[in-house]
């Protein structure tokens, strides 16, 4: 194996932008696969949100009425943003209380572990022309996980903060949006792979397992956009973001700083009675320092820009939508590289309520330091990471909702990406942190398929079940000039599941009261520790909840978690919680 690992910074992102309904979002994990990384499109639902997922600062977008998931989990997943692994995790509380038209909101959780949960926001303005929103969330946990390899417990920590303020404005010709949040996160390295026996012999050092690491984003934009009275439509957003961790790897001295500075447009006219042709383009210049103290370890900056053009054409048919396009992709600085991918996307009505859709598109993916850290807060403080080329990604499938309640999705896709990233545990005598991720840098195709299936009946009762097969040929990039030679013989898609199953049920027994469980399945995941691949144990969880409304302002919810009193790890070495529970309530006002 030739596996880089780069110094690169770690990730999150704070899409800013509030819905006038401001709910913090809304888990979809039912609905698709799972992009995890959060984008500036997404819509802010103030729910209850993953601990791990409190990261997103969403872009503002018109108010929609829905009903209002509350989702708890305490730890971040090691998973690709595109497994669904990520969306389920000791800890989960969903309810369904439907947000009213009031200004304000509420929302208290807590239960074992020190599981705590906070949310507060408010619409200040709430006109057809003008919208201001404010929003503050909380996650914390502060409870014993017994190790996986040990009877020894450790204390896995975790207090996320993140706050906002979010303003549209409608002029007669444009839009204006405006948003600026903060996201603070402090953590400990709990986790271990080591066997600290070992420590008694004076052959490992005593990691810290106690000290904090803090991780702070602040993130603003603005962006406008066109309403449809001239030749062309436009919109044009402007961002900028700022990660910083506290501490480097050996804990006394400073982290890493990472800022960037990004575009997006959009520019089309309709031509031809109906034809669209358009322009869209995305650039991101990203820019590496040091926080105080200055660290001694010697990065490589390589502070580069990423862009990307897509020319496109649009076509409608009475039965049909067509988009043919194409991206042409360019990376500067040491990782200089230009490429191309199409950008295609088609779907046909082939009977009623029954549609064939394909989609062949590619990106280029920064791993920045932002987005990282949404997926895997332990990964290694020092590492700023290369980016990802995708050069296909593609998925066709049928849809279809021809029963009365039933609908059902099969589909089946193929993805080829060049410097795939996959998280392995790293363990050094030299550094204060015991186990945190690094980072093994593979050639990567994969192959999935799957179906989902759900029933409905008049609101009283919903079934859903989704199974994915995902089959991965991973091999090594060639390099010219490499970064030392492999020990890992049998190279596999370390950390992807091989096969996933979701289930979830919800029954409403009387008014005002809602009763759900939902299943997770995840296995064939494997880790390389200690010299050699270890197959991690499959995550089983089952889940209950409760909910009750008792009128438009109030709402109450218990959550039971891990019911199955499973043993599991998302990252190798770092153990989930075992049962848990939550109780709260909401408020709206």
């Amino acid at each position: 194996m030739k596996a880089i690992y780069n110094v690169k910074a770690l990730c999150l992102v704070v899409a800013l932008g509030a819905a006038a309904s401001v709910h913090a979002q809304e888990d979809k994990s039912k609905e698709k696969e799972l992009n995890r990384e959060m984008t500036l499109e997404r819509e802010y639902d103030p729910s209850v949100q993953d601990a791990s997922k409190v990261n997103t600062l969403p872009k503002i977008k018109e108010p929609v009425v829905k009903k209002m998931p509350i989702d708890y989990s305490t730890f971040a997943v090691p998973t690709d943003p595109q497994q669904e692994l990520s969306l389920l995790g000791s800890g989960s509380v969903m309810t369904e209380i439907p947000y009213s038209k009031k200004r304000g909101y509420l929302n208290l959780g807590a239960g074992n572990y020190m599981n705590i949960n906070g949310d507060l926001g408010y619409h200040i303005l709430n006109t057809e022309k003008d919208k201001l929103n404010v929003f503050l969330s909380h996650r914390s946990t502060n409870g014993n996980i017994g190790y996986l390899q040990m009877d020894d417990k450790q204390k896995a920590k975790l207090n996320n903060n993140l706050g906002g303020i979010n303003f549209s404005h409608e002029y007669e010709k444009l839009a204006l949006k405006l948003g600026f949040g903060i996201d603070h996160s402090t953590f400990n390295y709990y986790g271990f792979v080591a066997d600290l026996r070992l420590v008694d012999l004076g052959v490992l050092p005593l990691f810290d397992y106690d000290t904090n690491q803090a991780n702070t984003k602040i993130g603003g934009t603005i962006g406008f956009e066109s309403k449809g009275h001239g030749p062309f439509e436009y919109a044009l957003d402007l961002d900028y973001k700022r990660f910083t961790n506290k501490y480097g790897m050996t804990g006394g001295l400073g982290g890493i700083a990472e800022n960037t500075f990004g575009a997006s447009f959009d520019l089309n006219s309709e031509f031809n009675g109906g034809m669209t042709i358009g322009l869209e383009g995305e650039v991101e210049y990203f820019n590496y320092g040091e926080t105080e103290p200055e660290t001694t370890v010697p990065f490589e900056r390589n502070n580069h820009l990423e862009s990307t053009l897509s020319p496109y054409l649009k076509m409608n048919g009475e039965r049909w939508n067509l988009r043919l396009g194409a991206n042409a992709m360019i990376i500067t600085g040491d990782e200089k590289k230009v490429f191309l991918s199409p950008n295609i996307n088609f779907d046909v009505e082939l009977a009623p309520k029954t549609v064939f859709y394909a989609t062949a598109t590619g990106k280029v993916s920064a791993n920045s330091a932002w987005e990282i850290s949404a997926v895997n807060r332990y990964i290694n403080p020092d590492l700023i990471l290369e980016a990802s080329r995708t050069w296909m990604d593609g998925i066709a499938g049928v849809k279809s909702g021809a029963g009365a309640g039933f609908w059902f999705d099969v589909f089946g896709g193929y993805k080829i990406t060049d410097n795939e990233h996959f998280f392995l545990p790293q363990v050094s005598m030299l550094t204060k942190f015991g186990n945190v991720s690094n980072v093994a840098y593979y050639n990567a195709k994969k192959f999935f398929g799957g179906a989902s299936l759900k029933y409905s009946y008049q609101q009283l009762f919903n079934i859903s079940l989704k199974g994915v097969y995902n089959s991965w040929s991973v091999s090594e990039i060639e390099r010219e000039e490499p970064a030392g030679e492999s020990t890992i013989t049998d190279i596999k898609a370390f950390g992807k599941p091989k096969a996933e199953l979701f289930g979830e049920i919800s029954v409403v027994p009387m008014d005002n009261i809602t009763l759900s469980m939902d299943y997770y399945l995840g296995t064939g995941r494997y880790t390389h520790a200690k010299g050699s691949n270890i197959k991690m144990d499959n995550i089983n969880e089952l889940n209950m909840k409760g909910t009750y409304q008792l009128n438009e302002t109030f709402g109450a919810y218990i959550k039971f978690n891990n019911l199955l009193f499973r043993k599991y790890e998302l990252l190798y070495g770092y153990p989930q919680q075992g049962f848990n529970a939550m109780v709260g309530i909401n408020l709206n006002f």
